[in-house]
Parts: C-alpha cells; sequence; structure tokens
C-alpha cells in the first residue's frame, strides 16, 4: 500500500539559477533603461549643435529598440526553470497499462534512406511496452512503393530482432545503431556462448535485411512510375503488414504494423506534415485507438526502449493527467561531432529554454519525440450532443464517430478483422476534411509549415498543460545537420513558419495573454519573433562600420561615463550566454560556435524566412515544404569530422555572408588607420571594438577565403559576387549616412 502513494514523478526548481537570472535581469534591463535614455537625449539636442548625422543614429537605436524586445521576451523562460526525474518502477502492472499508437513521419525515400525510416520502425516496434498494446503507423506521404516493400521486409526481420533484444535486455534497440556502437550495452552477457551465438546469427539477418531494402530500391528505380503516380497525386493505401509464414520464431509477439499513405492530389492542398499526421489520427482511431499517441520523424529512432513508461509517469499522475495534453522529449543527435560545429544539438534550446516553459505550465511542440494524449487533440468535442454536430465536426464517418464514444480504448481482435478497408481508405482522401474543423480546431492545425509550435501553443490556449522529460539517457536520437547548406535551408523553413504565427491573429502577444500567463505568452512571442534578428544584425555588420570609415560617431566617448552603460550591456549579454554554455555541459569553444552560427543565421536565413512569411502574408507565394536531406554524403561527412565548414551552399547565403565580413574588415582596418591620423580614437573605440569582434567570431569564413584549399571552400566566383555586393552595400548607404 506505501509504494502505491509514491509519486510517479517529481519537479526541481534550479533556486540558484532563478536567483541568478533575475539578478541579471535587473542589473541588464537597468542598463538598458539608460541606453534608450542616452539615445533620446541625442534626438532632443538642437539639430544645430547635434554635429552628427540622424540616420545613422536612427537605425542603430530601432536596432537596439528590436534586440532589447527580443531579450526581454526571452527572459521569461529564465523566470522558473525545473527538471524532473520520473520512477517508472511504480507503474502498474503491465496488464493495467494503456495502448499506445506510434506514429512515423515519412515523405520521400530519395531524400530519406528507406533503411534508416525502417530503423526507426524497428526501434518503435521494440520498444519496452506490452507489444500487444502497442501499435505502429508509418505514413508515407510519397505513396511509395520502396516504403511500403521495405516494411514488410522489417517485418520480418522484426520477427528475430524483438524476441532476441527481449532475452538479452538490449538497451539501444535500433538495429543499425547497436550493430555500429563501438561498445555495445550487452556487457553482461559478453561472455555468454548462447548470447555471441545469437548476436552472430541476428547479425547476418541484419545485414540480409539491408540487402533486401537495397534491392527493393534498385528494383523500384529499375522499373519506373507507368501509372502518373507521384508524391503530390497519388490515392489512399492503407495495409496491415504481416506475413502468415512457418517459421522456428512464429511464436514471436510483435505490435500492430500498419502502412497509411493519405490520398493526394494536385488540386487539393495536403497541409504537409499536419495533414498527414492528422490522416494517422483518424485511421488509428477505428483500428486501435489508444488513448496515447508517440509521434517521431523517420530518422528519430528510439535509442532507450524506456520512453513510453517514462511518458506515462506523467500521464498517469491523477495530479496532473487531466490538464496533460503531451510530454516532450528533446531531439538529440547520433551524428554530431564533439565540437558540433553547426550548432545542430541545439543546447540552448533544450538545455534552458524548454526547461523555463516547463516552469510555466510546459513546452510547445517540437516535431518530434512527444507522447500526446489522443482526445487533447479533439477539440471541445464533448459539447456535442448530437451525432450530426459531431459529423459536422469531425466529419462523415460513422466508425469514427462510434470511437469517440469508446473513450479511446481499442479492440483489435474485432477490429482489425471485421473493419471495412472504404472506412480507412475514406479517413484518409483528401476530400475527407472537406466542411469539418480539422486543422482548424481539430488535430493538428494548419496555416504554418511550423504545425507542432501552433499547435502546442493552441493547446496551451484551451487550458492543455505539457511537460519536459529529459532523462540523463537519450529516448531518441536522429540525423543532426552536419553541412551549412541543409542548416541554413532548415532555418529559412523554421523562420518563416514561426514569423507566420507571429503575423496571424494567434500572434502570442495579443491572442496569448487573455488565454494564458503572461510569461507563457512571453515565451511563445520570443520564439516566434527571434528570426528579427535578421534586422539589427544587418545594421550592426554595416552601419557602425561605414561610419566608422566616415568619422561619424555612434556611441559615447570613452570618457563618458555612458561610455560603461554600452559596455555592461555588451559584456552581460556575452557573459550570460557564455555562464549558461559552461553550466550546461558545453566548453568556450562551443560558446564561440553557438555566437557564429547566430550571426550566420541571423543575415541569411532568419532574412530570408521573414521575407518568405511576409509574401505568403500578402498572398505573393504559396507555402511549401522541403524535407531536410538526410542522405549521407562521405565527403561532407569528413569535413564535418574535421570541424570545417562545407562553404558549398547556395550563393543566397554564402554571397553574403563574405560580403559583410568583407566590409568588417576593411573598415577595420581602414578604422585603424584614421583613428591613427585624427587621433580620436575616444570616440570610435566601440567602432573599432564591433568589426574587430565580428572578424574574429567568424574566422573560419577567412579561413575559407584565403587558406584552406579543399573542395569545402569559398569559390572564387563567390569571392567576386561578394566584393560587388559589398561595394553595392558601401555606395548605396554612403549619401545617406552622410546626410546630417
Amino acid at each position: 500500500m506505501e509504494e502505491e502513494t509514491l509519486p510517479l514523478n517529481l519537479s526541481h526548481v534550479h533556486k540558484p539559477w532563478v536567483f541568478t537570472n533575475r539578478l541579471h535581469m535587473l542589473l541588464h534591463s537597468t542598463a538598458l533603461c539608460f541606453l534608450v535614455y542616452y539615445r533620446l537625449c541625442f534626438f532632443f539636442q538642437d539639430p544645430q549643435t547635434r554635429g552628427t548625422p540622424l540616420l545613422p543614429r536612427v537605425l542603430v537605436f530601432v536596432s537596439e529598440i528590436i534586440l532589447s524586445f527580443i531579450w526581454i521576451l526571452g527572459q521569461a523562460y529564465r523566470w522558473h526553470p525545473i527538471s524532473r526525474t520520473v520512477f517508472p518502477e511504480r507503474l502498474p502492472e503491465d496488464d493495467k497499462l494503456p495502448p499506445i499508437d506510434v506514429f512515423i513521419c515519412t515523405a520521400d525515400p530519395t531524400k530519406e534512406p528507406t533503411l534508416d525510416v525502417m530503423n526507426t520502425v524497428l526501434s518503435a516496434m521494440a520498444l519496452d511496452y506490452p507489444p500487444e498494446k502497442l501499435h505502429v503507423y508509418v505514413s508515407d506521404d510519397g505513396g511509395s512503393p520502396i516504403t511500403l516493400n521495405g516494411m514488410k521486409e522489417a517485418w520480418k526481420f522484426a520477427k528475430w530482432w524483438l524476441p532476441f533484444c527481449r532475452r538479452y535486455r538490449i538497451k539501444c534497440r535500433c538495429p543499425e545503431a547497436y550493430f555500429s556502437a563501438s561498445e555495445n550495452d550487452d556487457a553482461d552477457f559478453s561472455g555468454n556462448i548462447e548470447f555471441i551465438a545469437d548476436k552472430k546469427m541476428i547479425k547476418e539477418k541484419y545485414e540480409a535485411f539491408k540487402k533486401d531494402i537495397v534491392c527493393v530500391n534498385e528494383e523500384q528505380g529499375h522499373s519506373g512510375d507507368t501509372t502518373g503516380i507521384t508524391g503530390q497525386n497519388h490515392p489512399s493505401i492503407i495495409e496491415v503488414i504481416q506475413e502468415n509464414t512457418n517459421s522456428e520464431i512464429e511464436q514471436a509477439q510483435l505490435p500492430f504494423l500498419v502502412y497509411v499513405s493519405r490520398e493526394k492530389r494536385p488540386s487539393h492542398p495536403h497541409h504537409f506534415k499536419a495533414g498527414a499526421l492528422n490522416a494517422l489520427y483518424r485511421v488509428s482511431a477505428v483500428i486501435s485507438n489508444a488513448p496515447y499517441t508517440l509521434v517521431l520523424d523517420c530518422d528519430m529512432f528510439c535509442s532507450a526502449p524506456t520512453s513510453a513508461r517514462q511518458a506515462l509517469c506523467f500521464h498517469l499522475d491523477p495530479k496532473i493527467s487531466p490538464s496533460l495534453a503531451f510530454v516532450q522529449f528533446p531531439q538529440k543527435f547520433h551524428n554530431i561531432s564533439k565540437n558540433d560545429i553547426y550548432d545542430s544539438q541545439h543546447r540552448s534550446a533544450y538545455k534552458v529554454l524548454w526547461q523555463g516553459m516547463d516552469g510555466l505550465k510546459g513546452p510547445v511542440l517540437s516535431g518530434t519525440g512527444f507522447y500526446m494524449k489522443r482526445e487533447s487533440l479533439y477539440g471541445n468535442y464533448k459539447i456535442k450532443d448530437t451525432d450530426l454536430e459531431l459529423r459536422q465536426y469531425f466529419g462523415t464517418s460513422n466508425e469514427f464517430i462510434k470511437s469517440l464514444k469508446q473513450n479511446c480504448t481499442s479492440n483489435l481482435v474485432t477490429v482489425g478483422h471485421t473493419l471495412a478497408k472504404e472506412e480507412t481508405l475514406l479517413l484518409a482522401s483528401c476530400n475527407y476534411e472537406i466542411g469539418t474543423k480539422w486543422g482548424k480546431e481539430v488535430g493538428f492545425l494548419y496555416g504554418t509549415v511550423s504545425e507542432d509550435v501552433h499547435t502546442g501553443f493552441m493547446l496551451h490556449c484551451n487550458g492543455w498543460n505539457s511537460v519536459f522529460c529529459d532523462p540523463p539517457k537519450p529516448q531518441f536520437l536522429g540525423n543532426g545537420t552536419t553541412n551549412l547548406n541543409d542548416l541554413l535551408v532548415q532555418g529559412t523553413r523554421w523562420s518563416s513558419g514561426l514569423l507566420d504565427n507571429g503575423l496571424s491573429r494567434f500572434c502570442p502577444l495579443i491572442y496569448g495573454p487573455l488565454r494564458m500567463s503572461l510569461l507563457q505568452s512571453l515565451c511563445l512571442a520570443e520564439l516566434t519573433y527571434f528570426p528579427l534578428y535578421c534586422l539589427p544584425l544587418w545594421c550592426f555588420a554595416v552601419v557602425p562600420q561605414l561610419c566608422l570609415v566616415y568619422g561619424i560617431p555612434l556611441y559615447p566617448k570613452v570618457s563618458d561615463p555612458f561610455f560603461f552603460t554600452f559596455l555592461l550591456i555588451f559584456l552581460s549579454a556575452l557573459t550570460k550566454h557564455l555562464v549558461e554554455v559552461l553550466s550546461t555541459g558545453g566548453t568556450f569553444r562551443k560558446w564561440i560556435i553557438e555566437q557564429r552560427i547566430w550571426m550566420m543565421k541571423s543575415i541569411t536565413c532568419h532574412l530570408y524566412g521573414c521575407l518568405d512569411a511576409l509574401l505568403k502574408k500578402f498572398g505573393l507565394r504559396e507555402a511549401s515544404f522541403m524535407p531536410t536531406n538526410k542522405v549521407k554524403d562521405d565527403e561532407q561527412t569528413m569535413l564535418y569530422q574535421k570541424d570545417q565548414y562545407d562553404f558549398r551552399t547556395s550563393n543566397i547565403f554564402i554571397v553574403p555572408m563574405v560580403a559583410l565580413l568583407t566590409i568588417n574588415i576593411s573598415c577595420f582596418i581602414g578604422g585603424i588607420y584614421r583613428v591613427l591620423s585624427v587621433g580620436d580614437w575616444d570616440k570610435m573605440l566601440i567602432q573599432l571594438l564591433l568589426p574587430a569582434y565580428i572578424s574574429v567570431v567568424n574566422y573560419p569564413i577567412i579561413e575559407g577565403l584565403v587558406i584552406r584549399k579543399d573542395k569545402g571552400r569559398i569559390s572564387p566566383s563567390v569571392v567576386v559576387a561578394s566584393n560587388i555586393l559589398a561595394t553595392i552595400i558601401s555606395s548605396a548607404l554612403y549619401p545617406l549616412l552622410k546626410k546630417v
């Protein structure tokens, strides 16, 4: 009886961090007030005695206001950070655990290798959970026979792999990761002769499975498409993967495995990943109807088998369960180098920001690695009194309406055999959502490619809470971006999607405060508006530098007391970031890398993301989604492992970076010469330090320009284009900046 009263989870408030963060907020915000006072005093001076052109001061002040605005929003994350501990051993017995549906999304086998997708499927099937209560659905948005046939091969291999994992308590249940690891987690059986023989046999089976996947890809590639079916034009296909063959391991119990490819037609909007997930929710509701769902990207395999039980430590906690919508695990990656030169681990997000939101009713969705309560995505359906109202809300499927009344309980024994296939095909058709609330009030919400953030935001607005679970051992591992081009393309998509939310009627600063706490609204606003960093960073990368050469002081001289205000703000921001990096396991080099990537992203993908969001807002461009390329490139991987940036990226990304660095280096050299000639270093010290800081942080770009000779260097054509752009920028701004 005593054990039943023990909590399933505990939360821990980081009191030292709370005190440190709030003290820093007080000091930094006070300094910002003095900065604003200094700038306003300048604008109220007599124009005849001002002596300095007005425009550069205005540009710099506006940039400082934008940076201060984003900084203020970001302090909400640091107000009340917490961490959590779970006790899965205190969960009920297996026969009392609820069923779980696993949703795995893939879209394009040419960019998402089938073998990687099948490893994710196998790792999900091998979760430490009763197999009769685990149902795995794969959404193939490309409608590719490669994926379907790959699942059939994975099912065959699973009949060997799952019993092996259970028998020897294997912790890493993704076969590719298990057999590739230098140190396996099977130390308990390392001397067991039977284990060694079984492992050798399973490895041979896995190598045969890999060859079968290659054959599937080659056969499909040779046969081509003669039916007109493409990734954007194909019918619904739903198939339960099973095989009735005589085998020496026929008794192995496997989770339910279902292939789902929703109908897509060029004339119908398909709403990207959100549309695919909504189709999965409908189809699974009439098949298994589990009360909880795990959503995974196709490359995010289960690196540990215990995530389901850890998530249920929150979902089954009677104190928080009634209002708990989802449990979010952090995204972590297995292919990241020691120094992580592209900041692909998103340290700041999962070690600082998400823990901060967890102390304020929970984080938003992160796209993958979350356990969702099915009921939370059904809106306010409980107030609907009649079946007619429910059909207007959810669509015309009688079976789906029945699933709502079953309180999310499954009956696979009968449903799996008697359900008409036409019903599931109807639920996956492209016409089904017309006239319903799907994507508006029900399911994952449409209107942006960042459907996860938007849906999480609306769940919180509707009174639901969430939890961030970050156990010591990563529960999910994916493929992080390991080249500059993919990083910036992905960043552009994210920036556009996030700003979409900020420009809509669901703006967190307007829609949020009436429906959630102010601090929650500020967190979500910072997440939405951080792409606006592009505006001040472009200004600070050009205006002070050109004014340095022209002899226009923009900051107080060293003898002015306000000089220390600007110095304090600069050092305060850098020091706080450095302390956060070091306290979360990072290094000084990691701090420099994060500063560099922040600059690179701000002047490129944040800018293009903002432009894309504005064009979509005014109807000048349609929303689009391009999956991140997950195909491995050996040459890019070699450069990445050497901590060398691969600058073979699109010119729209690399040319602005090189152009701005060229301006900074040129102006720094010109500024030094001018200061030595005129002797006004006290007026220009900050404007000398700024280009020096930018140039030092971005040294790898200089290295790619003048030192490196490998294929990843910056090409001569980029140098020419960058010099032209730098000249155009300088020439265009010169007459404007000189005007009083």
